[in-house]
């Protein structure tokens, strides 16, 4: 259970604590996870877990506990926001980034740990210790050369694709598309019923803030497991009707639908135990990307 606590305690810092300022008090936030069945317990053991991580730190509040994102966890966030809440592939400028490494066995722990944040990025494997992308990831590169201080081990290039083959050769070894666009179509199979049902009881009143919180929540936290398998590739690279398109759009739509009764119920229980300034200085609907044209 406290695997998929922590998993759910960052879809909440993600879709909402990080518009607040970026900390929650501790009682508040077994609260919320409360509504999905996480008990206290499991919430505090997740929550600490979570700071020897490196995500979270905390703070004293006279007796209050409060917990903050770090400067890791903030990028973290910003990085994963960006990518779920892109609603159409980007251009791309025919340009591939290949990150090369040789790290010695007796550091298998530190290959072990950059192959899952590699893929996470949305790098591809293309041969062993050797992984491509023609997204501009060059920033994120460095971050983790540094974090894992593997400078001597790692070569990192921007080069052009000159065949024998075509790019799109490329990205069938590096990516498995058929398999992510199945999910997709999954997610597009479940939710669009979803949609349309939610969207008819909203408009007759019969759902509560709380229950919008609820599902939007598990909708953001079921739409982000696709960071961990769709590497975003542009859409040149992409096939004609490419189910992710469908599901990013039946995504923000039904996220417009429940954000703002979820937001309100968020902001009641958050302000309960915090010391804030008014909800107006403390979240403006323009910067969420999914909200800015409402």
């Amino acid at each position: 259970m406290s695997a998929n606590t922590q998993s759910m305690i960052f879809t909440i810092y993600g879709d909402y604590i990080r518009h607040y300022g970026n900390k929650i008090w501790i009682g508040s936030l077994i609260r919320l996870l409360k509504e999905f069945g996480h008990n206290e317990q499991g919430v505090r053991v997740a929550v600490s877990r979570m700071v020897k991580q490196g995500w979270l730190t905390s703070e004293k509040r006279g007796t209050r506990s409060v917990y903050s994102l770090t400067p890791r966890g903030i990028e973290r966030m910003e990085e994963a926001a960006a990518r779920i809440y892109k609603l159409t592939p980007h251009e791309w400028d025919a340009k591939w980034r290949i990150l090369m490494y040789t790290i010695p066995e007796e550091k298998r722990q530190v290959r072990d740990e950059l192959r899952k944040e590699l893929l996470w990025s949305g790098f591809g494997n293309l041969s062993n210790g050797c992984w491509i992308s023609p997204n501009p990831l060059e920033k994120e590169v460095d971050r983790l050369i540094e974090a894992y201080g593997i400078e001597e081990y790692v070569d990192f290039f921007e080069a052009k694709y000159k065949g024998p083959q075509e790019d799109a050769s490329l990205v069938e070894r590096g990516w498995p598309l058929d398999e992510i666009a199945a999910r997709y179509e999954a997610f597009i199979a479940s939710y669009s019923s979803q949609y349309i049902v939610h969207q008819s009881l909203i408009q007759q009143g019969e759902m509560s803030n709380e229950e919008c919180f609820v599902e939007r929540t598990k909708l953001v936290h079921e739409y982000r497991k696709f960071l961990f398998v769709d590497p975003g590739l542009p859409k040149e690279l992409l096939p004609a009707q490419w189910s992710g398109n469908h599901a990013a759009l039946l995504f923000s739509q039904y996220y417009r639908l429940l954000a703002e009764p979820a937001s309100a119920f968020f902001e009641e229980i958050f302000q309960h135990g915090n010391d804030l300034k008014k909800k107006d200085d403390l979240y403006d609907a323009t910067d969420h990307p999914l909200l800015a044209e409402r």
